[in-house]
């Protein structure tokens, strides 16, 4: 396999499976070492062991996103042990309850948005600096063609994927005058865990597996990139300015 992300150090969020899974797996399997954050342990240490098995490194970070002060503290350990930082890749996110907005609990809104929002602020705070060391960082989110149809009873999922797009696309604005580049996608209809949540009576099999869409994601965080502040759309392979 290629080397093509040969020296450059990756962070990805959700890493213990599904699409954040297959992106750290191909991260690493071309060369980049890949800083692999989720809750589970066993997913990580899978990952570890595929990346390893194709040469590559990896160091996990076994988190709960909504651990805040440790998402403070990460920037600090990066720094201490590489300096910078290459790739980021928000991919961790929350469905939560598919319910009329008056129907969710607060409880509820509050977990999402803390996993969705808050929890991609902080990291935006801690690891900014360290992507200004890079000669090329490149930051992506993962987002969901509801933001754009506000389907009913997908509240959660519209309001904080929304509030993601708005906040890279604000990131995007303010760092025009580095190297940075800051995009979002939306990956299309998948099979993964919550996709099957939302869709229980869908046939898995029709949809693409996370590793038949990695090779699209990726291509948005090589140096070769130079749109900013934009979202690509795997589907219908179109970027979309705002």
């Amino acid at each position: 396999m290629e080397k093509d992300f040969d020296g450059r150090v990756a962070l990805v969020t959700g890493a213990s499976r599904g699409i954040g899974y297959q992106l750290a797996k191909q991260l690493g399997s071309r060369g980049a070492h890949v800083i692999a954050l989720a809750r589970t342990v066993g997913g990580l240490e899978d990952l570890d062991d595929e990346i390893k098995s194709a040469g590559g490194q990896t160091t996990l970070v076994p988190v709960d996103l909504t651990d805040f002060d440790a998402l403070d503290r990460l920037g600090a350990a990066i720094f201490e042990r590489w300096k910078k930082l290459d790739i980021f890749i928000g991919n961790a996110g929350m469905l939560g309850t598919l319910a009329p907005l008056g129907h969710i609990k607060p409880k509820d809104f509050e977990k999402v948005m803390a996993v969705n929002v808050t929890a991609n602020w902080r990291l935006i705070r801690s690891l900014d600096p360290l992507l200004r060391q890079s000669d090329a960082g490149r930051a992506l989110f993962l987002t969901a063609s509801q933001v754009r149809s506000c389907t009913a009873f997908w509240g959660l999922q519209t309001m904080s994927k929304a509030a993601v797009e708005a906040m890279a696309r604000t990131w995007a604005n303010e760092s025009l005058q580095t190297r940075m580049k800051i995009n979002l996608v939306d990956p299309g209809p998948t099979r993964t865990g919550l996709r099957a949540k939302a869709m229980p009576g869908e046939p898995p099999e029709k949809l693409p597996h996370p590793s038949e869409i990695t090779g699209d994601l990726l291509a948005l965080v090589t140096p070769d990139v130079k749109a900013t502040g934009q979202l690509f759309d795997r589907v219908s392979r179109e970027w979309h300015s705002f």
